[in-house]
């Protein structure tokens, strides 16, 4: 299969086979026929399985026959939960549109950095826009941005869109738009509220489902590594002296972990940066950056960075502090084994979060054997209590009764069926 043979035009053909795309994945291969017909598309995207380029060509190609005007209107408008992935998905909507006869404008949006450039960048008008809620709305409020000529809904990693904070203000995004438009909704993981506003929001959507075991299932080998907590920082600098460990994502649990563990290793002689929510964006742009060029060879960081960051064959990630949820899991160790790639997932294991990687194992469905390191042996058990408890009991956390309680809050209305 081509992606001319999807329906593209050729250019955007040329365009994303620049991005290194030379076949179409299978989200793409699903989802860009659904959406170049006008179907609202409810698609299961795994971490680096093309799904930015499987609604961004569809967008792009539907703006091809548009007469842009001036000032030029809002077309299409792409919701993403951080600043990072708005970034992300920006860039690859600008690399795309500079392929066509008349590129349509793309504005990004987020919050963490002054409003007032954005507002300057937003006079004449734009086709596209990729933002967060909470800056968004700002905008709006500000007078500087319409919403009611939008065409097109994408909600991208909608299941991260529902977390704390982000209910109100999706409602309230929603309650701005044309009734008669088309949405594209993509989200990791489908959870009851995810369905719940899925079954609001979308009209007969074509459904798309990645098959078990397929072609663009990551192909992440997981390690389990039994070591006593306070010796877990002691372990990481062992494996980072492997030569294949030459660029690394670990997760911790807080901020100051994040500085803390950064620090250690710096101490150490290696090459390591922090990145957790409370940075400035100007902070967090640089580190990714470093990260990315490879001038750090290890960067700590919270669940701020479990969404957005694509960085190709990124071949380590670490779970210092296992997540809270299966879900968090599941989209920390997507960072790697992206587009085909192969990748490792590391998490460490102690007495008192052995039964929480078990719960983690069963919502897998995946048992991953335990391993201990010649001169990293755990001496620690685990109590009767901690084999059973687990990081996560039987009473919801205040950020899952949220989540639960965003299927009240979120749904509007079904959208009137597009003629």
């Amino acid at each position: 299969m081509t992606f001319a043979s999807l329906g593209l035009t050729p250019a955007l053909c040329r365009a994303v086979r620049e991005l290194g795309f030379s076949a179409p994945t299978p989200i793409q291969a699903a989802a860009i026929p659904a959406a170049l017909r006008g179907d609202d598309v409810q698609g299961a995207a795994r971490t680096g399985s093309g799904k930015t380029v499987a609604f961004a060509l569809p967008l792009l190609q539907g703006l091809k026959d548009i007469r842009f005007e001036w000032p030029r209107r809002p077309q299409a408008l792409v919701l993403v939960p951080t600043r990072e992935l708005a970034v992300q998905v920006g860039e690859v909507l600008r690399d795309l549109a500079g392929a066509m006869p008349e590129p349509p404008r793309v504005a990004v949006l987020f919050g963490g950095v002054s409003i007032n450039p954005q507002m300057m960048g937003l006079r004449g008008g734009t086709e596209i826009v990729v933002a967060t809620p909470g800056r968004l709305l700002d905008l709006v409020e500000h007078n500087a941005l319409r919403l009611d000529s939008i065409r097109t809904l994408v909600l991208d990693e909608a299941d991260r869109l529902l977390d704390l904070g982000f209910a109100d203000e999706l409602a309230r995004v929603l309650a701005l738009l044309p009734e008669r438009r088309q949405n594209l909704f993509f989200s990791a993981t489908f959870s009851e509220a995810v369905q719940a506003l899925a079954a609001g929001l979308l009209r007969d959507p074509v459904r798309i489902e990645p098959p078990a075991g397929g072609e663009d299932t990551p192909a992440i080998t997981q390690r389990a590594i039994e070591v006593d907590a306070a010796r877990r920082t002691m372990l990481l600098r062992h494996l980072l002296a492997d030569p294949a460990w030459d660029q690394v994502l670990v997760f911790v649990a807080t901020r100051y972990a994040t500085e803390l563990v950064a620090e250690k290793l710096g101490r150490a002689g290696l090459a390591a940066g922090s990145l957790h929510g409370e940075l400035s964006q100007g902070a967090r742009t640089e580190v990714l950056k470093a990260f990315k060029q490879r001038r750090v060879q290890v960067l700590v960081a919270t669940d701020v960075a479990a969404r957005g960051i694509d960085i190709a064959a990124l071949p380590v990630v670490v779970n210092y502090d296992l997540p809270r949820s299966t879900d968090d899991y599941t989209h920390r160790i997507g960072r790697t084994g992206r587009a085909g790639s192969p990748g490792l997932a590391v998490s460490f294991i102690s007495a008192s979060t052995e039964a929480h990687f078990r719960l983690i194992e069963k919502r897998q469905h995946q048992r991953v054997p335990r391993e201990r390191i010649p001169g990293f042996e755990p001496v620690e058990t685990a109590t009767p209590e901690q084999a059973v408890g687990g990081v996560k009991g039987t009473r919801m956390s205040k950020k899952d009764k949220l989540r639960a309680a965003a299927a009240e809050v979120l749904p509007p209305p079904h959208p009137v069926r597009r003629s």
